[in-house]
Protein backbone atom coordinates (compact mmCIF):
# COMPACT_ATOMS: atom_id res chain seq x y z
CA UNK A 1 0.00 0.00 0.00
CA UNK A 2 1.52 3.03 -0.87
CA UNK A 3 1.05 6.19 1.65
CA UNK A 4 -1.51 9.03 0.23
CA UNK A 5 -0.78 12.67 0.61
CA UNK A 6 -2.18 14.62 3.14
CA UNK A 7 -5.15 17.18 1.48
CA UNK A 8 -3.91 20.44 1.06
CA UNK A 9 -5.94 22.28 -1.46
CA UNK A 10 -9.27 22.06 -2.65
CA UNK A 11 -10.49 22.99 -5.98
CA UNK A 12 -14.13 23.39 -5.57
CA UNK A 13 -16.44 23.73 -8.80
CA UNK A 14 -19.79 26.16 -8.15
CA UNK A 15 -22.58 25.74 -10.59
CA UNK A 16 -24.36 22.06 -9.23
CA UNK A 17 -21.88 21.73 -6.52
CA UNK A 18 -22.41 24.54 -4.15
CA UNK A 19 -25.50 26.50 -5.43
CA UNK A 20 -28.28 24.58 -7.55
CA UNK A 21 -28.38 26.24 -10.73
CA UNK A 22 -28.36 23.58 -13.33
CA UNK A 23 -31.60 24.15 -14.48
CA UNK A 24 -31.62 28.18 -14.08
CA UNK A 25 -28.29 27.62 -16.71
CA UNK A 26 -29.92 25.38 -18.63
CA UNK A 27 -33.06 27.57 -19.48
CA UNK A 28 -30.78 30.81 -19.95
CA UNK A 29 -29.20 29.32 -22.62
CA UNK A 30 -32.09 28.18 -24.19
CA UNK A 31 -33.89 31.42 -24.12
CA UNK A 32 -30.47 32.90 -25.72
CA UNK A 33 -30.56 30.36 -28.45
CA UNK A 34 -34.29 31.20 -29.35
CA UNK A 35 -33.21 34.77 -29.37
CA UNK A 36 -30.52 33.94 -32.23
CA UNK A 37 -32.62 32.35 -33.86
CA UNK A 38 -31.95 28.58 -33.11
CA UNK A 39 -33.89 25.86 -31.64
CA UNK A 40 -31.54 23.73 -29.05
CA UNK A 41 -33.49 21.75 -26.43
CA UNK A 42 -33.11 21.91 -23.11
CA UNK A 43 -31.81 18.20 -23.11
CA UNK A 44 -29.12 18.76 -25.38
CA UNK A 45 -27.97 21.92 -23.50
CA UNK A 46 -28.50 19.94 -20.34
CA UNK A 47 -25.89 17.22 -21.17
CA UNK A 48 -23.16 20.00 -21.97
CA UNK A 49 -23.26 21.71 -19.32
CA UNK A 50 -19.80 21.89 -17.22
CA UNK A 51 -18.16 22.20 -20.52
CA UNK A 52 -16.59 25.58 -21.65
CA UNK A 53 -19.10 27.84 -22.86
CA UNK A 54 -17.36 28.17 -26.55
CA UNK A 55 -17.17 24.15 -26.57
CA UNK A 56 -20.60 24.08 -26.22
CA UNK A 57 -21.52 26.59 -28.96
CA UNK A 58 -19.46 24.29 -31.18
CA UNK A 59 -20.71 21.61 -30.58
CA UNK A 60 -24.33 22.63 -30.68
CA UNK A 61 -24.28 24.56 -33.72
CA UNK A 62 -20.69 24.61 -34.84
CA UNK A 63 -19.98 28.09 -34.22
CA UNK A 64 -16.24 29.25 -34.11
CA UNK A 65 -15.05 30.85 -30.78
CA UNK A 66 -14.47 34.24 -32.17
CA UNK A 67 -17.81 34.17 -34.44
CA UNK A 68 -20.37 37.21 -34.49
CA UNK A 69 -23.14 34.40 -33.57
CA UNK A 70 -21.52 33.18 -30.79
CA UNK A 71 -20.12 36.29 -29.31
CA UNK A 72 -24.13 37.49 -29.77
CA UNK A 73 -25.30 34.08 -27.61
CA UNK A 74 -22.79 34.40 -24.66
CA UNK A 75 -23.68 37.72 -24.08
CA UNK A 76 -27.53 37.46 -24.38
CA UNK A 77 -26.93 34.52 -22.43
CA UNK A 78 -25.49 36.06 -19.30
CA UNK A 79 -28.10 39.43 -19.66
CA UNK A 80 -30.53 36.34 -19.21
CA UNK A 81 -29.31 34.46 -16.16
CA UNK A 82 -28.20 37.80 -14.62
CA UNK A 83 -31.34 39.31 -14.73
CA UNK A 84 -33.95 36.56 -15.22
CA UNK A 85 -32.54 33.46 -12.89
CA UNK A 86 -29.94 34.74 -10.45
CA UNK A 87 -32.06 35.80 -7.82
CA UNK A 88 -34.01 32.72 -7.58
CA UNK A 89 -31.12 30.10 -7.21
CA UNK A 90 -29.92 29.19 -3.52
CA UNK A 91 -27.33 27.01 -2.58
CA UNK A 92 -27.39 23.49 -1.77
CA UNK A 93 -28.01 22.53 2.35
CA UNK A 94 -24.19 21.89 3.91
CA UNK A 95 -22.59 23.76 1.51
CA UNK A 96 -21.31 26.64 3.48
CA UNK A 97 -20.49 24.18 6.53
CA UNK A 98 -18.22 21.94 4.05
CA UNK A 99 -16.48 24.20 3.00
CA UNK A 100 -16.21 25.70 6.84
CA UNK A 101 -14.87 21.89 7.66
CA UNK A 102 -12.13 21.67 4.91
CA UNK A 103 -10.86 24.91 5.99
CA UNK A 104 -10.77 23.79 9.82
CA UNK A 105 -8.32 21.03 8.06
CA UNK A 106 -5.60 23.67 7.27
CA UNK A 107 -6.81 23.45 3.17
CA UNK A 108 -6.88 26.07 0.72
CA UNK A 109 -9.76 26.30 -1.00
CA UNK A 110 -9.99 27.54 -4.62
CA UNK A 111 -13.14 28.09 -6.47
CA UNK A 112 -12.96 26.68 -10.01
CA UNK A 113 -16.20 28.33 -12.14
CA UNK A 114 -16.41 28.23 -15.94
CA UNK A 115 -18.52 31.19 -15.77
CA UNK A 116 -17.07 34.75 -16.26
CA UNK A 117 -15.48 36.37 -13.29
CA UNK A 118 -18.55 38.80 -12.89
CA UNK A 119 -20.88 35.83 -12.86
CA UNK A 120 -19.30 34.10 -10.32
CA UNK A 121 -18.55 36.81 -8.06
CA UNK A 122 -22.94 36.77 -7.86
CA UNK A 123 -22.84 32.69 -7.50
CA UNK A 124 -20.31 33.07 -4.84
CA UNK A 125 -23.02 35.62 -3.18
CA UNK A 126 -26.08 33.19 -3.41
CA UNK A 127 -23.62 30.48 -1.84
CA UNK A 128 -22.76 32.55 0.83
CA UNK A 129 -18.93 31.13 0.87
CA UNK A 130 -17.04 34.66 -0.39
CA UNK A 131 -15.04 35.05 3.26
CA UNK A 132 -13.77 31.22 2.89
CA UNK A 133 -12.08 31.32 -0.42
CA UNK A 134 -8.64 31.82 -0.80
CA UNK A 135 -8.57 31.90 -5.11
CA UNK A 136 -11.40 32.83 -7.63
CA UNK A 137 -10.35 31.26 -11.10
CA UNK A 138 -12.80 31.76 -13.50
CA UNK A 139 -13.01 31.28 -17.37
CA UNK A 140 -11.63 34.72 -17.69
CA UNK A 141 -8.56 33.41 -15.88
CA UNK A 142 -7.76 30.17 -17.69
CA UNK A 143 -8.35 32.38 -21.19
CA UNK A 144 -5.16 34.64 -19.92
CA UNK A 145 -3.09 31.36 -20.28
CA UNK A 146 -4.35 29.85 -23.64
CA UNK A 147 -7.96 30.04 -25.13
CA UNK A 148 -7.86 26.15 -24.95
CA UNK A 149 -6.25 26.08 -20.82
CA UNK A 150 -8.10 23.78 -18.64
CA UNK A 151 -10.03 25.46 -16.31
CA UNK A 152 -8.79 22.90 -13.26
CA UNK A 153 -5.24 22.93 -14.00
CA UNK A 154 -5.06 26.64 -13.76
CA UNK A 155 -6.74 26.59 -10.34
CA UNK A 156 -3.87 23.93 -9.66
CA UNK A 157 -1.50 26.26 -10.31
CA UNK A 158 -2.77 29.52 -8.50
CA UNK A 159 -3.52 27.10 -5.16
CA UNK A 160 0.10 26.15 -5.50
CA UNK A 161 -0.67 22.65 -4.30
CA UNK A 162 0.85 19.58 -5.27
CA UNK A 163 -1.39 17.75 -7.92
CA UNK A 164 -1.73 14.82 -5.74
CA UNK A 165 -2.23 16.73 -2.58
CA UNK A 166 -4.80 18.22 -4.09
CA UNK A 167 -8.97 17.14 -4.37
CA UNK A 168 -11.47 18.44 -7.02
CA UNK A 169 -14.77 18.68 -6.16
CA UNK A 170 -17.38 18.86 -8.63
CA UNK A 171 -20.76 17.61 -10.15
CA UNK A 172 -20.15 17.04 -14.16
CA UNK A 173 -18.22 14.32 -16.28
CA UNK A 174 -16.12 17.35 -17.30
CA UNK A 175 -15.14 17.72 -13.28
CA UNK A 176 -14.18 14.70 -13.07
CA UNK A 177 -12.09 13.68 -16.26
CA UNK A 178 -10.35 17.42 -15.95
CA UNK A 179 -9.34 16.29 -12.05
CA UNK A 180 -8.13 13.48 -13.51
CA UNK A 181 -5.99 14.28 -16.00
CA UNK A 182 -4.96 16.93 -13.96
CA UNK A 183 -3.74 14.70 -11.24
CA UNK A 184 -5.69 15.16 -9.19
CA UNK A 185 -8.45 13.50 -6.70
CA UNK A 186 -11.66 13.75 -7.45
CA UNK A 187 -15.38 13.91 -5.60
CA UNK A 188 -18.11 13.92 -7.05
CA UNK A 189 -21.75 15.41 -6.10
CA UNK A 190 -25.00 13.70 -7.91
CA UNK A 191 -26.95 17.35 -7.34
CA UNK A 192 -26.17 18.58 -10.52
CA UNK A 193 -28.11 15.63 -11.98
CA UNK A 194 -25.26 13.39 -13.41
CA UNK A 195 -25.69 9.52 -12.06
CA UNK A 196 -23.01 7.46 -10.99
CA UNK A 197 -22.33 5.83 -14.32
CA UNK A 198 -21.42 9.63 -15.55
CA UNK A 199 -19.41 10.34 -12.78
CA UNK A 200 -16.92 7.10 -13.37
CA UNK A 201 -13.29 7.46 -12.46
CA UNK A 202 -14.56 9.63 -9.39
CA UNK A 203 -12.46 8.63 -6.02
CA UNK A 204 -16.32 8.98 -4.41
CA UNK A 205 -19.51 9.91 -4.94
CA UNK A 206 -22.07 11.42 -2.77
CA UNK A 207 -25.17 12.91 -3.22
CA UNK A 208 -24.88 16.84 -1.82
CA UNK A 209 -22.61 19.12 0.61
CA UNK A 210 -24.57 17.39 3.38
CA UNK A 211 -23.99 13.80 2.37
CA UNK A 212 -20.11 14.45 1.91
CA UNK A 213 -20.28 16.41 5.14
CA UNK A 214 -21.83 13.59 7.29
CA UNK A 215 -19.21 11.35 5.48
CA UNK A 216 -16.29 13.81 6.49
CA UNK A 217 -14.12 11.21 8.21
CA UNK A 218 -14.45 8.35 5.81
CA UNK A 219 -14.25 11.07 2.90
CA UNK A 220 -11.06 11.51 0.38
CA UNK A 221 -10.61 14.58 2.53
CA UNK A 222 -9.76 12.50 5.63
CA UNK A 223 -5.90 12.46 6.18
CA UNK A 224 -3.68 9.32 5.90
CA UNK A 225 -4.26 7.34 9.10
CA UNK A 226 -1.67 5.78 11.77
CA UNK A 227 -2.58 2.57 9.52
CA UNK A 228 -1.50 3.38 6.73
CA UNK A 229 1.62 4.69 7.50
CA UNK A 230 2.72 2.24 9.98
CA UNK A 231 1.40 -0.34 6.88
CA UNK A 232 3.50 1.46 4.53
CA UNK A 233 6.52 1.36 6.86
CA UNK A 234 6.36 -2.40 7.49
CA UNK A 235 6.31 -2.57 3.63
CA UNK A 236 9.19 -0.09 3.13
CA UNK A 237 11.40 -2.08 6.14
CA UNK A 238 10.53 -5.74 5.31
CA UNK A 239 13.29 -7.42 3.36
CA UNK A 240 12.12 -9.85 0.75
CA UNK A 241 11.94 -13.05 0.51
CA UNK A 242 13.75 -15.85 -0.67
CA UNK A 243 12.08 -17.44 -3.48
Amino acid sequence: MFRRQRPRAAIVDLDGTLVNSVDAHARAWVAAFRESGFDVSIDQVRSLLGMPPDQMLAHLLGLPRNSEDAGAILRSRAEIFRTRFLGKIAPFVGARALLERIRRQDMRITIAASNSEAEASGLLVVAGVADLVDEVVTADDARRFTPEADLIQVAIRYAGSPRDATIVLGDTPFDVESGRRAGASVIAFRCGGWGDAALVGASAIYDDPRDLLNHFRTSPFSPPSPVEHAVRAVSVLQPARAM
